[in-house]
C-alpha cells in the first residue's frame, strides 16, 4: 500500500475566496505545495461556466495552466477538477506536456450514467482520470456496487469516496471502504475526500492510513483545512501524521508559509472551520449552504434551523436548491397564529401620530441626543425594533427575530408587537409575518423594513427612522449592542444594503418616510431631519407622547 496526499487548496480552498487568490499567490501555492512534496496538487475548477482570468483559479482550457505549473518538476502530479455538465469534451483538448496529468470528474447520483460516459471521453484524450462520485452515502449498497461494476469498465486512475457534507463517521467510511476494497479492480486507487462539519476528517484519514490493505490510497486535503463552511482536512497537520506514523518525509515550512503569507489575509476576510450551522447541516445530512443559507437570514435558533433541515425532503438534500431553501423558511416562518386582539386599540393610538422607529445601527448611539430631543415631541410614538433602546423609553417593541425576543427583560415582553413565527402569549399583540415579507432579496425579512410595512398598515402617515444605517463590512460598527453582532460577507452586507434602499425607496410611495440620524451604508432618496424639524409637532413639557397604559 502506498498514501499519496491530494492538496485541493486552490480549488476547495476557493470557495472561501470566489477562487481570487491573485496570480502571484496561485504561483507561490503550487510551488510551495511542490516543494513539501505534495504528491498530488490540484490547481483549481476546468469549467465553461465563467471567463477565466489570470487572478482566479478556474480555468477555460488547460493551456491557461501553462506559467502555473513548474517547467522543471519533481514527481509531483497536477489535476483539475470538472463538475459535470460545466465542460464538454470538445473543449478539451487532448493531453499534451506541460498541461496538467490528470483530471478529476465530480457528478452526483442522478447524473452517474452520462457522467461515466463522459469519463471515459477524458481518459481517451490522455489524461488520469479520477473519479468523485459526489455525496458517496446516497448510494444504497447496490447502487454503490453496480457504481463500482461500471468505474471497473473505465479502468481510472482513482475512484474516490466522497463525504461531501462531512458526515461519515468510522463505521460510515468503513463500510464502504470494504465494499470499494473487495470489488475495485487491483491498480485503481482509492481516493478520500472529506469535509470537517463533525471535526472527523482527520481521524476518518488516519484509520485509512492505519488499515492493512492492498490498495493504493490517495487522501484529500486543504493548507490550513481552507474549504467551504467547516473546511476540509488539513494538509499540514495529515502529513506531519504520515511523517510520524507512515515513513514519510513532507517537508512541513513550506505549508506553514503558505498559512502565514497567504491563507491567514483570506481567513480574516471569510472564515472557516467548524461551526453550529455546518455541524447541523451534517447532522440531517444535507448541502451545507441549506445551513448557510438559513443562518444568514439571523433570524432563527438553532433548533428552528434543525427543525426546518428535518422537515426537507430526502430528494432535495443532496444539491443546493435556493428557490426551495426560501420556500421552506417563508413556510416555517409562517406557521405561527396571529393575535389581534390590540389591533383596533393600536391603530387609534397612532390615528395621528408620528412615529420614530428606532433600529439599532450605530447612529442611534452616535446621534443619541438628535433621538432624545425628538422622542419628548408632543404626539410622537416611539417603537424601537429587535432590542430595547437605552436612551429612551419606547412605547413598544417590534420584533421579527426570535432570539432577540428571547434576550428581552420580562417586564417589556408586554408592549411587544411581534411577527407570527414569534410564539408569545405575553405580547401585546402578534400580527402576521406573510404579511409583511418582501419579495426584495437579502432583506425579505428584514426587521426595519417589516415594521415600516406595519405602520403602513396601520394607518400611519409620517415615520421618522433612526439607526437605520445599513451594514458595514466590519461587522463591529454594524449595532449599538455588541451583543448583536453577526457575522457575513462584505458582499452579502453590500447585497443586503442595496436591498434596503431598494425598499425603503418603493415604501416611501406610500409612506412619508424621512431619517432622523444619518445613515452609515445607504442612499436612498430620502431626506435626513433635525429634531426641530418635526412635523406639525410642539414640544411637550412633559416628555414623549401616550404610553401603552394610556391605550387601555
Amino acid at each position: 500500500m502506498s498514501i499519496k496526499v491530494l492538496d485541493c487548496t486552490l480549488r476547495d480552498g476557493g470557495y472561501c475566496n470566489e477562487w481570487r487568490f491573485g496570480l502571484r499567490n496561485i504561483i507561490n501555492i503550487v510551488n510551495a505545495l511542490a516543494t513539501a512534496g505534495i504528491d498530488v496538487i490540484e490547481c483549481g475548477f476546468l469549467t465553461n461556466k465563467i471567463n477565466h482570468q489570470s487572478d482566479i483559479t478556474r480555468f477555460n482550457s488547460v493551456r491557461e495552466l501553462k506559467g502555473i505549473i513548474p517547467t522543471h518538476r519533481s514527481d509531483n502530479m497536477y489535476v483539475l477538477m470538472i463538475n459535470y455538465g460545466e465542460y464538454t469534451l470538445d473543449e478539451l483538448i487532448p493531453y499534451e506536456k506541460g498541461v496538467p496529468d490528470g483530471i478529476r470528474v465530480a457528478f452526483h447520483k442522478k447524473d452517474m450514467r452520462p457522467a461515466l460516459e463522459f469519463c471515459r471521453g477524458v481518459k481517451d484524450k490522455g489524461y488520469k482520470l479520477f473519479i468523485q462520485a459526489m455525496v458517496s452515502l446516497s448510494y444504497s449498497d447496490e447502487e454503490f456496487l453496480e457504481l463500482i461494476r461500471q468505474v471497473n469498465a473505465l479502468e481510472p486512475y482513482a475512484f474516490y469516496i466522497v463525504d461531501s457534507f462531512g458526515v461519515m463517521k468510522r463505521k460510515d467510511l468503513l463500510r464502504l471502504f470494504y465494499v470499494v476494497e473487495h470489488n475495485l479492480k487491483s491498480g485503481i486507487a482509492v481516493g478520500f475526500h472529506a469535509h470537517n462539519n463533525m471535526q472527523l476528517a482527520y481521524s476518518n484519514a488516519q484509520m485509512l492510513v492505519d488499515l492493512h490493505t492492498k490498495k493504493n490510497i490517495i487522501i484529500d486535503s486543504t493548507v490550513f483545512g481552507m474549504g467551504r463552511g467547516a473546511g476540509n482536512l488539513n494538509t499540514e497537520l495529515f502529513v506531519e501524521y504520515l511523517n510520524d506514523n507512515a515513513d514519510t518525509n513532507y517537508q512541513l515550512r513550506p505549508l506553514l508559509n503558505i498559512i502565514d503569507e497567504v491563507l491567514n489575509n483570506f481567513y480574516k476576510h471569510n472564515q472557516w472551520g467548524y461551526s453550529l450551522p455546518n455541524y447541523l447541516s451534517a447532522h440531517n445530512n444535507a448541502h451545507p449552504n441549506y445551513a448557510k443559507y438559513l443562518f444568514d437570514r439571523q433570524t432563527l435558533t438553532f433548533e428552528d434551523m434543525n427543525e426546518i433541515l428535518r422537515s426537507m425532503d430526502d430528494r432535495m438534500k443532496f444539491t443546493f436548491d435556493k428557490n426551495y431553501a426560501e420556500a421552506l423558511y417563508v413556510q416555517y416562518m409562517s406557521r405561527g397564529q396571529v393575535q389581534l386582539e390590540h389591533e383596533a386599540a393600536l391603530k387609534h393610538y397612532l390615528s395621528g401620530k408620528t412615529v420614530l422607529l428606532i433600529a439599532p445601527g450605530q447612529s442611534a448611539l452616535d446621534e443619541k441626543q438628535k433621538i432624545i430631543e425628538f422622542s419628548k415631541l408632543q404626539d410622537v410614538c416611539v417603537i424601537s425594533i429587535n432590542h430595547e433602546y437605552p436612551f429612551v423609553d419606547a412605547n413598544f417593541i417590534f420584533l421579527s427575530n426570535l432570539r432577540r425576543y428571547r434576550n428581552l427583560e420580562e417586564k417589556s415582553v408586554g408592549k411587544c408587537i411581534v411577527t407570527s413565527n414569534i410564539f408569545s402569549d405575553k405580547a401585546y399583540l402578534r400580527t402576521s409575518y406573510s404579511n409583511l415579507i418582501d419579495e426584495e432579496e437579502y432583506v425579505s425579512d428584514n426587521a426595519g423594513m417589516m415594521a415600516i410595512r406595519f405602520m403602513i398598515l396601520c394607518g400611519v402617515k409620517d415615520v421618522f427612522l433612526a439607526g437605520f444605517d445599513g451594514y458595514s463590512h466590519d461587522i463591529e460598527e454594524n449595532y449599538i449592542d455588541g451583543n448583536m453582532m453577526i457575522s457575513f460577507s462584505g458582499s452579502m452586507a453590500d447585497a443586503r444594503n442595496r436591498g434596503m434602499q431598494n425598499v425603503l425607496s418603493r415604501l416611501s410611495n406610500s409612506i412619508n418616510l424621512k431619517f432622523l440620524t444619518t445613515p452609515r451604508y445607504l442612499k436612498p432618496d430620502l431626506n435626513a431631519v433635525g429634531a426641530n424639524e418635526a412635523p406639525e409637532t410642539t414640544r411637550s413639557q412633559n416628555g414623549g407622547g401616550g404610553r401603552l397604559s394610556q391605550m387601555k
